[in-house]
């Protein structure tokens, strides 16, 4: 250190010596210079002042005050562009204290500069506070030295009582969020997390704000602990206060006019503006916040849009959509992939003696317009529920239904199970591309599962159909109907039911199931229909999923070589989506095992075990498909006859091309519908409006990923077919 005394300071100023390298004290002239241009220094020897040694134009600063120590880089005559923003190098109107600057920066209009290090090319413009305490943390949940527990900063995500709270982190992810707020009876366990969250990080009281290269900030009111990463653009912002802005040249971020966020942090490439405000918070990539949006002690995941609503005590996974203004959405974890239509009330209503309530959604979740839900409730993968008030509380257990009010008064709500796949396949298959394109991060820290069939989805299913088998027992048992008469145990009523939904796919009834909703349950629709589909989707899922790992390979079909090979993986049963990763719950227990045993010390070695787990997924899937379609068949695979095999492949080319034709006619409606068109003079209008269906690029490209499918899928069981011949 390098300690520099004045004569109106009791103590001296001390400079850490590496700040100093290449930089040299002022010369004579250069200070008259300064102090001809109107300049003035708290010090009038101008000893604490340091400049470049090879470029310094003093005449660049005018009209500024200086006090604490000053080391300039470069001040060149030259002129820095952002935009239609053009401005001098050098410092103007402006109040510097303890501050540090890299090569050929603007500081102008700078009313209270303190305690601040810029890089390169930074431009200031037009603020009125700018400041850096030695205690911040710039929104990180660590304490400094001396400080008392109570002022970490814990974001209450999930349940309003802060009973799931996490401590935000740089690199925090949703899966992150998830593991730490959603596994709370393990305290040693908890402690750990908090462990990894202060690993490496400094506790000195010596921190100082940071604005790195190619940053423009302007047109601001107050920036106090704020920490800025490179090429961020900052303009018209009320108010930042411990937080820091991720931002790199590849994933420029955001903040514009009016915004106020506090005690967070925004990850790369992401926009706040136009009056929004974030408190207690942790914002992933390529997301935006806008239009007055209200975001508090919440983590938001990659990849999503919020506009215009609030978000209160939320775990938000990636790809979540939300717009309009009457929507609220509170105390929830929603798994992502989700749409919250406008005037949406998600549990608001807190029926126990605290406000401790919380809604699970799984991916997909889609409420219509004005629903409203009470606390707590459950939602299985990609339900859409239809437009209502829902006056108590739900567990919906069918993946892929539509769930509506009861019917004429019926206090019973309504579930139709795989409605998506019956009545709007052109959404679900959509659903892979159309988050695959809007992915536009460049870094990938979080993985994300965007294909609506995929293991966590296959697992709901079956038990959805386990769930349906069951209450058509039910049904047929109160019927007395003829194929219960000689089931006189379990597993015989069982396996009866199972048949009468496989051997009769036109009956058309409905039965009830009182675990949907309480004291009123729900009215299950077409059940046959939904079993059927299920198991359909269930027997294309592992079949691809099968010639996948074939191609992957480089073979063309199963042999009992290879199928010896897929069972000498591991096979898991349970999976969990992690932040928008599938992870089998078993990996899950052993990552909490690592971390509590110090093999993890912190969360960078969290992330390289969902990589890993990551590496190994499709290995995983494929072992999980074999048991699959060994489940719906009840029998090893090398067992199937040849009969079976060849049901199979016709059974899934049939599924792939229903899902094309499905497609299709979902999308097809659009055009044909007589209340669609009644708004255009005409066909050729509404292609001009619309586009043409025929040029549909998801469904030119589903039909001819659909024609190589099912040109390849011929061949998958052709090897053990011949070993059997």
């Amino acid at each position: 250190m390098v300690k520099i005394e004045y004569p109106d300071l009791s103590s001296p100023v001390e400079i850490p010596v590496e700040l100093l390298e290449g930089k040299r004290p002022l010369t004579y002239n250069e200070i008259q210079i300064l102090e001809k241009n109107l300049n003035h220094n708290s010090d009038p020897s101008w000893k604490n002042f340091f400049v470049d040694e090879e470029g310094f134009d003093p005449s660049l600063i005018h009209l500024s005050f200086f006090s604490g120590f000053i080391i300039l880089g470069k001040l060149e005559q030259c002129t820095l562009h952002y935009n239609d923003l053009v401005l001098e190098c050098g410092i103007r109107r402006s109040r510097l204290s303890n501050i540090v600057t890299g090569d050929n920066c603007v500081i102008r209009n700078v009313y209270y500069l303190d305690n601040y290090r810029l890089g390169d090319r930074v431009i200031l413009f037009n603020i009125q506070e700018m400041c850096c305490t030695k205690h911040s943390k710039f929104g990180v949940g660590i304490l400094k030295e001396g400080e008392p527990e109570e002022h970490r900063i814990w974001i209450g995500v999930a349940n309003e009582n802060d009973g799931r709270r996490v401590l935000p982190f740089e690199n925090l992810i949703p899966a992150d969020a998830y593991i730490w707020s959603h596994y709370r009876e393990d305290k040693a366990l908890l402690k750990r997390f908090v462990e990894l969250t202060e690993y490496g990080q400094s506790k000195k009281l010596d921190t100082y704000g940071f604005i790195d290269d190619d940053c423009v900030i302007k047109n601001s009111n107050i920036i106090k602990d704020t920490k800025v990463g490179k090429a961020a653009y900052i303009k018209g912002v009320f108010k930042l206060k411990n937080v820091t802005i991720q931002s790199s040249e590849e994933e420029p971020s955001q903040i514009g006019e009016g915004v106020e966020m506090v005690n967070g942090i925004l990850g790369y490439g992401s926009r706040v503006f136009y009056q929004a405000i974030a408190v207690r918070f942790v914002i992933g990539r390529n997301c935006q916040v806008k239009y007055g949006a209200r975001l508090l002690n919440s983590v938001l995941g990659d990849n999503s849009t919020v506009s215009c609503c609030e978000i209160l005590n939320n775990l938000i996974y990636p790809f979540h959509e939300q717009h309009h203004n009457s929507s609220f959405l509170i105390a929830t974890t929603v798994m992502g992939q989700s749409n919250i239509a406008a005037g949406a009330n998600i549990g608001s209503n807190h029926n126990s003696r605290s406000p401790d309530g919380e809604i699970f959604a799984k991916r997909g979740f889609w409420p219509g317009l004005c629903s409203d839900f009470k606390h707590n409730s459950r939602f299985a993968s990609f339900v859409l529920v239809s437009k209502g008030s829902y006056q108590n509380e739900l567990d919906i257990s069918y993946p892929f239904s539509l769930v509506s009010p009861g019917m004429n008064g019926n206090q019973s709500i309504s579930i139709f199970p795989a409605w998506l796949f019956l009545y709007d396949m052109f959404a679900i298959t959509r659903n892979r591309t159309k988050f695959t394109k809007r992915d536009k991060r460049i870094t990938k820290i979080q993985h994300i599962e965007t294909d609506p069939m995929a293991p966590d989805t296959m697992q709901e299913i079956m038990t959805a159909m386990n769930r349906l088998i069951v209450l058509t027992e039910d049904y047929l048992l109160m019927q007395k109907n003829e194929y219960m008469e000689n089931a006189d145990t379990a597993d015989k009523k069982f396996q009866a039911a199972k048949d009468f939904l496989h051997q009769n796919p036109e009956a058309d009834f409905t039965v009830q199931d009182m675990l949907c909703q309480k004291k009123y349950g729900a009215t299950i629709f077409k059940p046959v229909r939904a079993y059927r589909m299920y198991r359909k989707i269930v027997k294309y899922y592992a079949t691809r999923t099968l010639m996948e790992f074939c191609k992957a390979l480089g073979y063309i079909s199963l042999t009992k070589d290879l199928i010896d090979k897929i069972r000498e993986l591991p096979l898991y049963t349970e999976w969990e989506n992690v932040g928008g990763q599938i992870i089998p719950s078993e990996k899950i227990q052993e990552l909490f095992a690592a971390i509590k045993d110090g093999s993890i010390e912190n969360w960078d070695g969290v992330h390289h075990f969902y990589d890993n787990c990551q590496f190994s997924y499709e290995q995983y899937k494929v072992r999980h498909a074999l048991y699959l379609l060994e489940q719906l068949y009840s029998r090893p695979v090398e067992e199937f006859s040849v009969d079976l095999y060849r049901n199979i492949i016709d059974d899934v080319s049939i599924v792939a091309y229903d899902i094309y034709n499905a497609s299709f006619k979902s999308r097809e409606k659009d055009y044909q519908d007589f209340y669609r068109m009644m708004t255009y003079h005409s066909k050729e209008e509404l292609d001009n409006v619309v586009g043409p269906l025929v040029e549909n690029e998801f469904l030119r490209q589903l039909r001819s990923d659909t024609e190589v499918f099912v040109t390849e899928l011929k061949a998958i069981f052709d090897g053990l077919i011949l070993e059997k011949n």
